[in-house]
């Protein structure tokens, strides 16, 4: 979001399972080295990355809020690794192989990364996880291989992680796979804010989101590029059929370039009220096909790769585009790459230009004149605003909001 603001500085398995209890994990899978007898994880080819200069990184921060640019979580190191150049392979019984690769960066939060060739065979599978083991991300198998060959992954709360494959020692020369960028977080998705989150943001699990159950399952955090993040929800269309159409802003930049690298995070939110923290990035899903644009009315709408998966209970947003001005409005939106919260104005809307508030102006944009309880910060761009028959009406552009103070934001008019 256009906000404007200053970072601030930036054996056997019982036995391990009840040393190393996992803290989240995406998929039923445990890692093929806990489970076969394998060579130490001191012995598998390690990736150290240099730790990130985190005051050069505020300077881009705030290089890239001036020039509007989404913000960001993570900054991206090309790379050019293949199972065939790096990593170690072993056989870990027969007829099966396994393939490590250790990833570290000191002081890291996070660690996500985007193989831009992923073409698994069939019974092999790729996953992700802290070299402590107490993180899992995955699996990912064949029906992870999409027509444009690319997989970007979900976070790794850790700074050092392994890339782990398995699959029959036969189809060793049928996997492709290449890793392109390996992404090391600094701020949010799980790990430490660079800054605090506003005192006035309020849970969705808190009692004021009761009333909108349904609408907050629509929802989601986004990553693009494995290093941007914005908010973004699922929308329903005319004949109801389940498509997973996915909307966000324009300025959140999802292009033809790079709709393959979209993460969507379902259900990120705090487990108690008040607690702006504490949520689970286990609800995932990976992929999308850009279809459509709008700069002056800041939208861009994505068709998933997938749809979500039921157990996510994902609901589809519906919308009015008669135009018509609510009398009142709810915000339902991911401040700052942290757990989902909700935004009440208790007055009218208006129709604007963006950051203007002469009306109709070129009636491109809502105006919410000041938020009555909660705000939105960066990292909310792109999140639904809800008239008060839970239909959307537009998707956050910017604006100058806060807490503390009764500033406008703008969305981008749905209709």
């Amino acid at each position: 979001m256009r906000k404007h603001f200053v970072p601030t500085g930036l054996l056997a398995l019982a036995v391990l399972l009840a040393a190393t209890p996992v803290l989240a994990s995406v998929g039923e899978a445990l890692p093929a080295a806990y489970l076969h007898e394998s060579a130490p994880l001191s012995s598998v080819e390690l990736v150290r990355l240099s730790p990130l200069d985190l005051d050069a990184v505020e300077a881009e921060d705030e290089a890239r809020e001036r020039d509007g640019l989404p913000p960001r979580y993570a900054i991206p190191t090309p790379a050019q690794i293949t199972p065939h150049t790096h990593g170690t392979w072993e056989e870990i019984e027969l007829g099966t192989s396994m393939w490590r690769l250790r990833i570290a960066s000191e002081g890291a939060l996070s660690i996500n990364l985007g193989f831009t060739l992923y073409d698994m065979p069939r019974s092999g599978r790729l996953l992700l996880y802290s070299a402590d083991g107490s993180y899992i991300v995955g699996p990912f198998t064949d029906a992870d291989n999409e027509a444009h060959g690319e997989l970007w992954t979900p976070v790794v709360i850790s700074d050092d992680i392994v890339v782990e494959v398995t699959l029959p020692t036969k189809e060793v020369d049928r996997l492709g796979l290449e890793l392109t960028s390996i992404n090391v977080g600094y701020r949010g998705f799980g790990g430490l804010l660079t800054r605090a989150p506003g005192w006035c943001n309020i849970d969705v699990v808190c009692p004021e989101g009761d009333d909108w159950r349904d609408s907050i399952s629509s929802v989601a955090a986004i990553s693009t590029g494995g290093s941007t993040f914005c908010t973004g929800f699922m929308v329903n269309n005319t004949a109801e059929d389940g498509t997973p159409y996915f909307m966000t802003a324009n300025h959140c930049g999802i292009s033809t370039s790079n709709d393959q690298s979209l993460v969507v995070y379902w259900n990120y939110e705090s487990p108690n009220c008040g607690d702006l923290s504490g949520g689970s990035l286990s609800d995932n899903q990976t992929g999308s096909l850009h279809l459509a644009s709008y700069s002056s009315s800041d939208v861009t709408i994505v068709l998933l790769d997938d749809d979500p998966d039921p157990t996510h209970e994902v609901t589809y947003a519906g919308w009015d585009w008669s135009g018509a001005n609510p009398s009142g409005a709810v915000a339902i939106h991911q401040p700052d790459a942290m757990e989902k919260c909700i935004s009440f104005e208790d007055h009218p809307t208006t129709t604007t230009s963006y950051l203007g508030s002469s009306s109709p102006g070129d009636g491109t944009h809502v105006r919410v004149d000041d938020w009555d309880l909660g705000t939105t910060e960066p990292g909310s761009s792109g999140s639904p605003l809800f008239d008060l028959n839970h239909r959307v009406i537009g998707q956050l552009h910017g604006g100058y909001a806060a807490c503390g103070n009764d500033e406008p934001d703008w969305y981008g008019r749905f209709s």
